[in-house]
């Protein structure tokens, strides 16, 4: 295989079997001849796809740590927090730790994913040729991230529980949460449909 073939070796991480694989068109996918594990895939449009779930999760952002996320009904006084004055409360109570992880997982985490996001996708669409180790190591660190997503509905249901401890206390969802629920599908969305192989390309029709 002399330098000019644009033909790469993948090993399958299912089987271990090598494939010698050509570029593929976007869209197209290459499976293991031995297991039928895909082992490379083009995601059709994909920096599109992922600017529009990214930008429409940064507008989102914004109502989702406004607006509050949990009204509470007790004794007949009600009282509507956001996800900030929910990590003041927890710390102020001190739930030091809980405080810690509502503030990462609702707030600092999200956001870091969204600009790191918007910052493959800006590099890449411009074509820098700059920096393409660092910006893969933010893809993956996102990708990484991305497998705890969980933890954001998890974080809500703890709120919820130490809310309802008080038992007298009724709990109504507010516009926030819908909001905050909308970003975290995004988000998924947006780190899913990125196709990080066209930060190694230099020319690529799809962009």
């Amino acid at each position: 295989m002399d330098s000019h073939d644009p033909t790469v070796a993948i090993a399958c991480k299912t089987c271990g079997q090598i494939h010698a694989i050509e570029p593929l068109n976007p869209g197209t996918i290459a499976k293991c001849h031995r297991c039928g594990t895909r082992i490379a895939k083009r995601t059709p449009a994909s920096l599109h796809l992922t600017a529009a779930f990214t930008l429409a999760a940064i507008i989102l952002y914004i109502p989702a740590n406004i607006f509050p996320i949990l009204k509470l009904d007790m004794y007949g006084a009600t009282t509507e927090n956001t996800v900030w004055q929910g990590c003041v409360r927890l710390f102020t109570d001190g739930d030091y730790i809980v405080a810690v992880i509502v503030f990462l997982a609702s707030i600092l985490i999200p956001l870091l994913k969204l600009l790191g996001l918007l910052f493959l996708v800006a590099t890449t669409k411009f074509r820098v040729s700059r920096w393409k180790r660092p910006r893969t190591w933010v893809y993956r660190i996102i990708e990484v991230i991305g497998r705890w997503a969980m933890l954001d509905v998890f974080v809500m249901a703890v709120l919820v529980s130490l809310v309802k401890l008080q038992r007298l206390a009724t709990i109504i969802p507010g516009k926030g949460l819908i909001a905050f629920s909308i970003v975290v599908v995004f988000t998924i969305f947006a780190s899913a449909s990125f196709d990080p192989q066209l930060i190694w390309e230099k020319d690529e029709a799809a962009i």
